[in-house]
């Protein structure tokens, strides 16, 4: 049986991971709501963020219901909602 092709996360440069770290680093300390466009998930998560976990790599966000645990490598986009 063949093993099910899965699509590879898009590689960006030094520079753009910076300037996304840099925009994490600012939603964070301004306690800024924000929406992540993150890779293998359909919808975009919303919430405020928690905690930059350095040693795991994970960004924690909390929305009115959870907790959720993003890989900042699978981070695509930042953006604030406009509502």
């Amino acid at each position: 049986m063949a093993k099910a092709k899965v699509a590879k996360r898009p590689t960006r440069d030094e520079f753009e991971l910076e300037e996304l770290g840099n925009q994490l680093v600012e939603a964070t300390y301004e306690d800024s709501e924000i929406m992540l466009t993150v890779w293998g998930r359909e919808e975009q998560v919303r919430g405020v963020i928690m905690t930059l976990d350095s040693r795991t790599r994970l960004v924690h966000i909390q929305n009115d219901i959870e907790v959720i645990r993003v890989p900042f490598l699978d981070i695509m986009k930042v953006d604030y909602p406009r509502d």
